[in-house]
């Protein structure tokens, strides 16, 4: 299935490839398992969970909604919000890509050995859905901006963007962006899929945010993991087994930088329970100075690998091994590759929230116009005046001889 694009105005999400399965029987459950190739690399068994699993930590997937009934994920998904313009608890998803990335974050499988385990399996995850394709931007209305606030103003300490292609011209996501950094949260979000080497996309390339590009089992770049001098890590994004919604019991496969920054935020949140009193910065400090450098010897820091592949069972060393550096955000003062346009500072401080926490019982939704879609590569450019997010995924295409069957959404 060749790559097409749905999104009308605001957004799209950031997976690249991907294969929907049928429901699983046992045997393919375990094999699911076993072909998470990343918590093998990560030597999760031996050097992560023994330390850390995440407990304690909430991670806010901004996406499009989790279906908390997926038997790999019971147990693990709070209520939220929607700004999709639905009445839902942000607990609903008839796309799928959110719950593929909460079960990489806080997946625990089921049974002994059967189904996906999130990197960070005893971890919370509030979802927070926006917009899908169904509808266009409503002008002066930001879902983006609304949903990282909320997810602030609800607790997560971690905050998951799967999505790219907003405009840095998104004064009110921008803000946003600041006020979670004020107030000691992480920020996470894909580099696109689009293979350009001109500048990664927003919101990732928003001072703070960290970055993250996809590499394979080698721990080389996927070749359509979008580069630039923002680019701050990279995690595994190609050939990656989650959760899918077309049953409890089913699962896709799938290449791209969503997959890869769910493990980041993922690794995030492992060291934020492990070291409780360590800053936002200093979380992403650790993250920066324990990652892998290059096989090939590429220096580092450099626009493909950022600092290098982001090394769970390293960053969770104790302070001996690990400079925890300075409790600011290290990624706040980062240049833009393209600028920063003027902010109004004078409006919509960002020491306060913008909009108050969502009440489910209330709608859970706040009618703004952010859209998620299955995308073509390339950006697609919003006006400042609409002030809309684009959120990109790359299309689903079928690929031969898949596990479970093929065939595209």
């Amino acid at each position: 299935m060749t790559s097409r694009s749905l999104a009308r105005g605001t957004a799209v999400l950031a997976a690249g490839a991907l294969v929907w399965a049928v429901a699983a029987p046992a045997a393919l459950a375990d094999e699911v398992r076993d072909k998470q190739w990343a918590l093998k690399t990560f030597q999760a068994d031996a050097k992560v969970w023994p330390v850390s699993q995440g407990e304690g930590v909430t991670v806010a997937v901004i996406d499009s909604g989790v279906n908390p009934d997926h038997h790999d994920l019971i147990g693990q998904v709070l209520p939220g919000a929607d700004f999709s313009g639905a009445k839902s608890d942000g607990r609903t998803d008839t796309d799928g890509h959110g719950t593929g990335m909460a079960s990489l974050i806080a997946g625990h499988g089921h049974g002994a050995q059967a189904g996906v385990m999130g990197l960070a399996p005893k971890a919370k995850i509030l979802p927070v859905k926006v917009r899908t394709s169904d509808g266009g931007p409503v002008p002066g209305q930001n879902d983006l901006a609304a949903a990282i606030r909320f997810a602030v103003d609800n607790q997560a300490k971690v905050i998951n963007m799967s999505i790219v292609g907003s405009s840095r011209f998104d004064t009110q996501a921008r803000k946003a962006v600041a006020y979670a950094v004020s107030k000691d949260v992480v920020l996470v979000a894909g580099t696109g899929n689009d293979g350009s080497t001109q500048g990664v996309g927003y919101p990732a390339a928003f001072p703070g945010v960290v970055a993250v590009g996809a590499a394979d089992s080698k721990g080389v770049v996927w070749d359509d993991s979008t580069s630039g001098s923002e680019t701050t890590l990279i995690a595994p994004g190609v050939g990656i087994y989650h959760a899918s919604v077309k049953s409890p019991t089913s699962y896709v496969t799938a290449d791209g930088t969503s997959d890869s920054t769910a493990y980041v935020s993922a690794t995030a949140a492992l060291i934020r329970s492990k070291y409780p009193s360590l800053s936002a910065g200093q979380v992403i400090n650790r993250m920066i100075k324990s990652a892998t450098p290059p096989a090939d010897g590429t220096a580092v820091p450099n626009n493909r690998y950022g600092y290098g592949t982001v090394s769970p069972a390293r960053a969770l060393e104790p302070n001996s091994a690990v400079d925890n550096g300075s409790t600011d955000n290290p990624l706040v003062k980062r240049p833009e590759t393209k600028g920063a346009p003027p902010v109004d500072d004078d409006s919509d401080a960002t020491d306060a929230p913008s909009v108050a926490p969502v009440v489910p019982e209330a709608g859970g939704s706040s009618g703004s116009g952010l859209v998620i879609g299955v995308g073509a590569a390339g950006v697609v450019v919003v006006g400042a005046v609409v002030a809309a997010v684009v959120l990109r995924r790359r299309g689903r295409r079928g690929v031969e001889g898949a596990p479970y069957g093929g065939g595209g959404q």
